[in-house]
């Protein structure tokens, strides 16, 4: 039986943790030279050791069926590093850790390959990287329908170039993208001004959500250096989460200014059939949200018009992952049934062992009917798949 047993899930967020080659293999001739290589990114350095042995323990899976049994038996435990998780860089592989899961459908997102190519100063290698990018993530992900491929989509390239980019990817097999909840250059417009409505209405012709990312954020600083100068050495937590309770605490701050800055700057009621999902941000903050929308609103309505209150936006045209471990059921509580989706997050470590027991113990007084959205149907009316 499979991990899931009897659930009908979607996977809202996975990854691939990329080998070296990742993105060499499906550039095009004339972007190859743009790219820095995986190891010159510092933004998540690399683990050498880890690397080696997950391509070790790869192999020895492929012709030892007693070492593939035991790393089956394991596949829910976060004991093992990224790359030695099952499915974790092959394609194949990562069919048959599907397979084992049960999920009837998994968002596959990059790692390193992100921070290879959104830290570039120069935008013609941001836009190589990125078109390279979504490539490698298609391309990962073509075998298998069940797989879905979510690019890079950086806006900060303006708004002619990103539709170009967004043309390309979908063109190139991506089912979706992620894009910056900031833009990094002061002088440049807000990714909600109307010069960007093209880009957005593509989603919306596509039937697709636009996706928003922990990391993805242009740069954006949460917690100011001087905090950091506090006397103390600071916990890593591993993978793209931020290091240190202040990072953990604000791991939401871009996200909720994005969605907020969306919401007030009319993009929903530009584009009303436009939907998004915000993925490992956390979704212990959307219940204050909520209420801050609604006080925000209560204050400007006499001075503006309003289509319609922010919150009854927010609650239908966006989704949240929440971290296992959160208090899910009071967040759906002071939510609404609608608006919360699973997420595995593997293989990375933020997504840690055994995801389905750790949501359903903090789920003990939701029905069934809240259960069955949660895992499957509030990321099926996201996708638009009913």
């Amino acid at each position: 039986m499979s991990y899931a047993q009897h659930r009908k899930i979607i996977d809202a967020d996975s990854h691939v943790i990329e080998l070296d080659d990742f993105l060499i293999k499906a550039a095009r001739e004339a972007d190859i030279e743009l790219l820095q290589k995986m190891d010159d990114q510092t933004e998540l350095p690399i683990d050498r050791q880890k690397y080696d042995d997950g391509v070790e323990l790869f192999e020895r899976r492929k012709h030892d069926a007693t070492v593939k049994q035991e790393c089956e038996d394991i596949i829910v435990s976060n004991n093992l590093g990224g790359w030695s998780r099952i499915g974790a860089f092959d394609p194949q592989e990562r069919s048959h850790a599907l397979d084992l899961f049960g999920y009837e459908k998994q968002w596959v997102l990059p790692t390193f390959s992100f921070h290879q190519v959104a830290h570039v100063g120069d935008m013609d290698a941001l836009y190589a990287g990125a078109r390279t990018l979504n490539k490698a993530m298609a391309d990962f992900c073509a075998h298998d329908d069940r797989l879905l491929a979510i690019g890079y989509l950086p806006y900060t390239l303006g708004p002619e170039r990103a539709l170009e980019l967004m043309k390309q990817g979908f063109d190139d097999g991506c089912y979706t993208f992620m894009i910056d909840t900031n833009e990094p250059n002061d002088d440049k417009i807000s990714f909600a001004h109307p010069d960007f409505d093209p880009v957005w209405a593509g989603f919306v012709e596509q039937r697709v959500p636009f996706g928003i990312h922990v990391a993805a954020n242009g740069h954006y600083e949460a917690v100011p250096k001087s905090f950091k100068r506090n006397g103390k050495n600071t916990i890593a937590l591993g993978g793209d989460a931020p290091a240190g309770e202040l990072g953990l605490i604000t791991i939401k701050n871009s996200a909720e200014l994005f969605l907020s800055a969306l919401i007030f700057d009319g993009v929903f009621d530009r584009h009303p059939s436009l939907r998004g999902m915000c993925m490992e941000h956390g979704a212990f903050w959307v219940p204050s949200w909520l209420k801050s929308l609604d006080f925000t609103y209560g204050a400007y309505v006499p001075r503006r018009e309003f289509v319609e209150k922010p919150s009854d936006t927010a609650r239908r045209c966006l989704k949240f992952s929440p971290f296992a471990g959160e208090p899910v059921g009071w967040i759906i509580e002071n939510t609404s049934p609608d608006m919360i989706c699973y997420a595995s997050d593997y293989p990375h470590p933020e997504g840690g062992s055994d995801p389905i027991s750790k949501f359903e113990a903090t789920m003990e007084g939701c029905d069934e009917a809240t259960m069955s959205k949660f895992y499957h149907g509030n990321m099926q009316a996201l996708m638009s798949l009913a």
